[in-house]
């Protein structure tokens, strides 16, 4: 049933992010309101006007403030909604040829969409008006008159005037938002968790060391300077309502203005914030200035690295850290993001010993890298995502006692330690090789240690790291824990710059994941194999452009390739075409080849390859098909042929799929047609338990020399492929 609507006290709803409810309904008791239940993201409080204008002014949580005006059980079909909505006065709310919009939330079994049920509202008001012998009201879905907010859930109707109008989140500061920003209200909730009230109180000062936009300082700044958030805000949603008091508006507004005008002259709290980004900074300064709070906040250059206690604050000043550092959608982000909390709780430590730490964070996980313990943490949401506010005391006792701390005063695990003394030794043994061969991509770790299994490959002044994705029976915790201790190392035994480290997660491939983009950087750079300069992609695809392992057996093709016709079948990126083209520098190379694939990313790639390499296309041509396909209609002949088909194959572009152990007797049969009379045919594949049929041994001259192709960086796995010569037997 609807609450009639007096001069004394009215029943209102006030909403908020979810997690924030026992916050809010503090809050509003200080505003002089009544909570009297929470719910779901959400307060109802009892109170005077007074007391809602003060909740749209003064609230640094709150999303919306609503007057309710109906709530009632039971509403499940479009009938008993638009008859609850009739209850209503509303005449008392909506002024003579006002506008009007509804915002609907929520469902029932009949009532499924909000904007079927936003007009179902509507409907209910248009009724209630005719009868009462008021004109039809007009839609403004924009910048309505008044705008009703209407909740539907499990049979409850929550219905009433939305008193704030815009979100109140939206102070009106922030037009250069920058990267990800905080919305205002989780803003001031962090800060509130993180005890900045009472530390402000206390003379205490903030620092937010990856300040971005400045969102956590400016709100830190309205709360020093007794500012009310919403200040400089025109209009709210209770300026077109035909109940406001304007005069009592007014008067409250009056004294907020007073007590910001104070309190601005009176903070003596000092805050700062730094960033290396110069157009974060210049959109903060701009926010700061919108705020109103420009004089209380300080901002500065810096990176992590350049992190110090500013030179206004004296030694035995003390405060509050406060920072919301990126945590990584992308697991390709993840190498960056491990340096970075670590060298967050270096400069931390460094700068501001004796401090508090706040940290906000959607991967603890990468909080832990801090190096600092978290002795309080709130669970919150930041958006959809689950996120926590990490709080730590700054101090170098609070690092772990049990970590081996490098002369950088970096702390480490026993594990990541185990982990660096591998890659050390690994590094060591491939030294002498290395130096001979010239080589500047090779593998330098390959889950060596069951606990930590990942492939590390080094390209030049980069790395590539894969994560053989855990069997369910590995706890996902510490399969995370060992995978940033591993990505802490790598940069720095390597001595490489995080940025240059990337990482991705190996899955059981279905057969399309070879093709599959996984990132859009176009991020390509020249590496040098031999006499071959090749373009490779660390970011974009699961593989890389070039197989490491299969090195010796492109080193192979270039020596056999002198003066023949080569044909690459399933050619990739053309590597192997490349290394045949220049062949040997006593020789040369192949005379003519064509390369074969069906995807376009990777015969575009191969191209580029050829270029660089200054290869005539009209001797060395890549034709888009299906390998099988092409075989069969294929009439020419060729001395030289690599063969190296997917262990699975099931593209779109394909007709049936391909399986090599299934399907390598019939491919092999097509391909030795094409395979000219003297010639050799490289066969090699990547899976692990390959068989090859006895059979094709007593048709063709058959060499198994898989031992022969690994190089000193891959001898660890000898099953990592299998290679074949096969050549036509004498007589046949």
């Amino acid at each position: 049933m609807s609450e009639p609507l007096n001069t004394n006290t009215h029943a209102f709803l006030a909403t908020c992010p979810k997690g924030l409810e026992e916050l809010l309904a503090d809050e509003l008791r200080a505003l002089d309101a009544e909570p009297f239940k929470t719910t779901v993201a959400g307060v109802h409080f009892q109170g005077d006007l007074a007391a809602a204008y003060r909740a749209c002014l003064w609230s640094r949580l709150a999303n919306r403030i609503v007057l309710c005006l109906v709530r009632e059980e039971g509403i499940e079909s479009p009938d008993s909604l638009r008859q609850a909505v009739t209850t209503v006065d509303w005449a008392q709310h909506l002024r003579s040829g006002a506008t009007l919009a509804v915002d609907f939330h929520g469902r029932s079994e009949q009532i499924r969409h909000t904007r079927f049920g936003a007009q179902t509202v509507k409907d209910g008001v248009v009724d209630a008006l005719q009868t009462a012998g008021r004109p039809r009201p007009d839609v403004d879905l924009k910048e309505p008159d008044l705008r009703l907010y209407a909740h539907l859930h499990r049979g409850r109707l929550t219905l009433g005037v939305d008193l704030s109008g815009e979100s109140l989140h939206r102070r009106g500061y922030r037009r250069d938002v920058g990267h990800a920003p905080l919305k205002e209200n989780l803003a001031a909730a962090l800060l509130m968790r993180a005890g900045w009230p009472e530390r402000l109180r206390a003379g205490e000062h903030l620092v937010d060391p990856l300040c971005g936009a400045g969102t956590l300082l400016i709100e830190a700044a309205l709360m020093a300077a007794d500012m009310a958030p919403n200040l400089a805000r025109v209009r709210f949603g209770f300026h077109g309502w035909a109940g406001h008091d304007n005069e009592l508006w007014l008067e409250l507004r009056r004294e907020a203005e007073a007590r910001a005008s104070i309190g601005r002259k009176r903070c003596r709290n000092r805050l700062f914030g730094f960033d290396q980004s110069p157009p974060a900074l210049a959109a903060a300064k701009a926010n700061a200035m919108r705020a109103g709070i420009p004089a209380l906040v300080t901002f500065k250059g810096a990176s992590l690295e350049q992190l110090q206690r500013p030179a206004e604050l004296d030694v035995a000043a003390r405060g509050l850290v406060i920072a919301n550092p990126p945590y990584g959608e992308r697991l390709g982000e993840l190498p960056e993001l491990v340096a970075l909390y670590a060298e967050l709780g270096e400069g931390v430590r460094r700068a501001f010993p004796g401090w508090r730490l706040a940290v906000f964070t959607g991967n603890p996980d990468l909080g832990h890298r801090i190096g600092l313990r978290a002795d309080k943490q709130y669970s919150l949401k930041n958006g959809p995502l689950d996120a926590k506010l990490l709080l730590m005391n700054v101090t170098a006792a609070t690092a772990d006692a049990d970590a081996t701390v490098k002369p950088e005063g970096q702390p480490r695990s026993d594990g990541a330690q185990m982990f660096a003394n591998r890659l050390e030794k690994n590094r060591k043994r491939l030294k002498k090789w290395l130096k001979q061969s010239g080589e500047s991509c090779y593998r330098l770790y390959d889950a060596d240690m069951p606990e930590y299994a990942l492939a590390v490959d080094v390209y030049g002044d980069r790395v590539h790291v894969q994560e053989y994705a855990p069997p369910r029976s590995v706890n996902a915790a510490q399969a995370q824990k060992r995978l940033f201790d591993a990505l802490q190392v790598i940069p720095e035994v390597l001595n490489v710059d995080a940025g240059q480290v990337v990482i991705k997660r190996r899955e059981k491939q279905s057969g399309k994941e070879q093709y599959r983009k996984q990132a859009s950087s176009g991020e390509r750079f020249q590496v040098r194999e031999g006499r071959a300069r090749l373009w490779v992609n660390l970011r974009d695809y699961l593989d890389t452009g070039l197989f490491l392992d299969h090195r010796p057996v492109r080193r192979m093709l270039a020596e056999m390739a002198p003066g023949t016709r080569f044909l690459n079948l399933f050619c990739y990126t053309g590597a192997a075409t490349v290394q045949a083209a220049l062949g040997t520098e006593e020789a040369g190379g192949a005379s003519d080849s064509i390369s074969v694939d069906l995807s376009n990313t990777y015969l575009d790639w191969a191209r580029d390859n050829f270029a660089l390499n200054g290869l005539d296309p009209a001797r060395h041509r890549v034709v888009r098909d299906d390998c099988l396909r092409w075989l069969e209609t294929a009439r020419a002949e060729f001395d030289l042929i690599f063969l190296d088909p997917p262990t699975f194959s099931n593209s779109k572009k394909m007709d049936g799929t391909l399986d090599v152990q299934r399907d390598h007797v019939r491919l092999l049969e097509l391909t030795m047609a094409r395979l000219a009379p003297g010639g050799t045919l490289v066969f090699s594949n990547n899976q692990r338990r390959f068989q090859l049929d006895p059979t094709l041994a007593e048709r063709y001259a058959v060499q198994d020399i898989s031992v022969k192709t690994f190089d000193p960086d891959f001898q660890r796995r000898p099953d990592l492929h299998h290679c074949f010569l096969i050549r036509h037997r004498e007589g046949t």
